[in-house]
């Protein structure tokens, strides 16, 4: 069952492309993608998805790669080797710690 497909490939009028793609992606990079997407919000001024979060880290990653002299390397594209390292939770805990991240919310607990 792990056939490789292609997935299409459309052309969008402003003369970019869009490819929809599914990934599994740790809790812990979502909620990496829901902060970078606060971020392009705050910038825009208006409500960003994850996908726009991604792709415009997608450019912004390929834009300074570009722009680096020659012989430089590109961003390093940050390690998950920390994450995985981590003992394993269950998963109910690893969504709420990353709703938490999203939020802005991580370490405050409501007191009774």
């Amino acid at each position: 069952m792990n056939e490789r497909v292609t997935p299409p490939i459309h052309a969008l009028p402003d003369g970019e492309a869009e490819v929809a793609l599914v990934l599994h992606l740790p809790w812990e990079d979502v909620a990496l993608l829901g902060q970078e997407a606060g971020r392009l919000a705050a910038r825009m001024q208006r409500p960003v998805t994850l996908d726009e979060a991604v792709s415009h880290r997608l450019r912004s990653n390929r834009s300074a790669a570009h722009a680096k002299p020659a012989g430089a390397q590109p961003p390093a594209v940050p390690s998950t080797a920390s994450v995985s390292s981590l003992p394993p939770r269950p998963p109910a805990e690893q969504a709420r710690q990353a709703i938490e991240r999203i939020n802005g919310t991580a370490g405050q607990h409501e007191s009774a």
